[in-house]
């Protein structure tokens, strides 16, 4: 039996959503905003390639003056707005303690249904995610290296001490997992809906690959240990 402080995924959720729909009341802090969401307006509508400060200023109604005091340059400005969309930057140490006895098995159930939910929704962290994958830049390579030490917390304080000699073993599946969960969601995105004869777009099609990556986390754990 193993207490420990995880994170509570519905909470998190919870937070980012009340967070984007907060009222600012601030000049400064309004203008702030004004340029994190000409950002995401602009990752939606033209592509990361439109990122740059005259276009996110003009876009935002805003002196591109402005984006240098208040975050430094264009860089910092995106590094804020990338951490405001994806989903592991937003896991915070005061989440909520949490009895594990079953190695982290249903956590990484709900991780992973979770995780497809919340990139299906987010149409601005798919784009960042393509762009990731397009492009060497600082404010995405730290998206990277971010995740990374999140995801490192869990594996060593959950699953690792469960699997012991096993545990490289169930990384690699959760790997595959956690990328299958992002493409899928990609190619839903860009290049059709249909995946294996599944419409990912419905509500059904989505229904089965979330018992999919159930049942295999179920056989992982089953087989593994």
């Amino acid at each position: 039996m193993v207490i420990i402080k995880i994170v509570n995924i519905a909470k998190i959720l919870k937070s980012m959503m009340e967070e984007n729909t907060k009222p600012r009341v601030k000049s400064k802090e309004k203008s702030k905003q004004q340029f994190m969401d000409a950002v995401g307006t602009i990752l939606k509508t033209k592509g990361y390639k439109y990122l740059k400060v005259n276009e996110i200023a003009a876009t935002a109604g805003l002196d591109k003056k402005l984006i240098y005091n208040y975050f430094g340059g264009t860089e910092q400005l995106l590094d804020e707005y990338i951490k405001t969309q994806d989903f592991w930057s937003n896991v915070k140490e005061e989440d909520s303690a949490v009895e594990i006895t079953d190695g982290g098995k249903e956590f990484a159930k709900q991780m992973m249904s979770e995780q497809f939910d919340f990139v299906s929704a987010n149409k601005e962290l798919k784009k960042i995610l393509l762009w990731r994958l397009s492009e060497e830049r600082t404010s995405l390579r730290k998206l990277t290296e971010g995740q990374e030490e999140n995801g490192e917390i869990l594996f060593k304080h959950i699953t690792d001490p469960y699997f012991e000699d096993k545990s490289e073993d169930f990384r690699a599946v959760m790997a595959i997992l956690v990328s299958g969960a992002y493409y899928l969601n990609l190619y839903s995105e860009m290049n059709g809906s249909i995946f294996c004869g599944i419409d990912l777009k419905t509500e059904d099609g989505r229904e089965k690959i979330k018992k999919a990556f159930s049942f295999l986390i179920d056989e992982t754990y089953e087989t593994l240990k």
